[in-house]
């Protein structure tokens, strides 16, 4: 876990959190399938690999449509909300 830099993927996750869909293009972000994580590592640096990987956490494409995630807190689960992540985590 010391290979991460968690100060600069808080201040990462700071700034692409208030980026707006309409000010990105396709270019800006990664298509989500060419995301490579390792799945058998344990799912805390599994997230800190995608962090680190992905230009953007909350924009990325799927199948070249930009996506935009937001979270509420409603307590439900990402499950609940969508099926097509699923593929990925």
């Amino acid at each position: 876990m010391n290979k991460y830099n968690l100060k600069k993927l808080e201040e990462k996750l700071r700034r692409c959190k208030s980026v707006k869909l309409e000010d990105v293009t396709l270019d800006d972000v990664n298509e989500i399938s060419s995301i490579k994580i390792d799945r058998r590592k344990p799912s805390n640096e599994r997230i800190l690999d995608f962090l680190t990987k992905v230009k953007n956490p909350y924009i990325f494409k799927v199948n070249g449509k930009l996506v935009k995630i937001e979270f509420s807190n409603n307590e439900r689960k990402a499950e609940e909300c969508t099926t097509c992540f699923k593929r990925f985590i």
